[in-house]
């Protein structure tokens, strides 16, 4: 590896970290985008899926049993459809087509954020189809560019749903998201052992930056937090679509 993929590897560990520990899943948006930066959009994909299944471990203790079954049933067979669909796109689309979709995919997130304070004022009737639809969107983004949250969010939002069943359904379901996603990647000839073995330095940093998110959860001013990182994300997205490709 380069200095310049170790340094980028290194941010993207402690932005999955921090994520899993409280922060908010626009680092997870955030950590794709930034590692393509300085990898193929293919090879970043597989070195971040083994790092968020390290991650989940830890979300998943620290949430367990505080799902709420009735939404994974609704939600999780249309994800798993979405991820088979993400996962086709992402074996047969060219480097440059995927950091296209990618940008998208993540400038919709900079736009949901914008957004959600008015939907969550919005006076809104639930449909079951609702919950397919966000299980879908949330598996096909999860795919191609580990954006799935912002359909999941926006939907359980609409619920009314209590922070902790809230935290903790999208912890479940999201594991269960990143577990499918593996074989896939095997089987397109997509995961790269080299780049994986390569990348195993960094996954110390997770549990670490995890504790950290932990500790700043209740101490960073979280409006500016995420003013910096909407920033942050919206010039990343602008670099998928217009920066060229590797």
């Amino acid at each position: 590896m380069t200095s310049e993929q170790i340094f980028f590897l290194a941010v993207v560990a402690c932005l999955i970290g921090l994520s899993k520990g409280g922060m908010g899943p626009i680092l997870v948006a955030l950590s794709t985008p930034v590692l393509a930066l300085a990898f193929p959009v293919k090879s970043a994909i597989s070195i971040i899926l083994p790092l968020l299944l390290i991650a989940d471990a830890f979300a998943l203790y620290a949430f367990w049993r505080a799902w709420d079954m009735a939404y994974i049933r609704l939600m999780l067979p249309a994800a798993v459809l979405g991820v088979i669909v993400g996962t086709v796109m992402l074996i047969l689309l060219p480097d440059l087509a995927l950091r296209t979709i990618m940008g998208l995919f993540t400038l919709s997130f900079v736009i949901y954020r914008l957004l959600q304070p008015r939907i969550a004022r919005l006076v809104y009737v639930s449909r079951p189809w609702h919950g397919v639809l966000a299980g879908g969107v949330s598996g096909l983004g999860s795919a191609l560019a580990n954006t799935g949250a912002p359909p999941y969010t926006a939907y359980m939002l609409l619920q009314r749903v209590p922070p902790l069943p809230f935290a903790g359904t999208a912890t479940l379901l999201f594991v269960i998201v990143n577990l499918l996603k593996m074989p896939g990647l095997l089987i397109g000839g997509i995961f790269n052992w080299d780049l994986f073995l390569a990348s195993l330095w960094a996954a110390p940093i997770i549990p670490l930056m995890v504790w950290m998110g932990r500790y700043l959860v209740v101490r960073i001013n979280h409006a500016a937090f995420d003013r910096l990182m909407l920033a942050l994300l919206a010039v990343a997205s602008l670099l998928m679509l217009f920066g060229g490709s590797r």
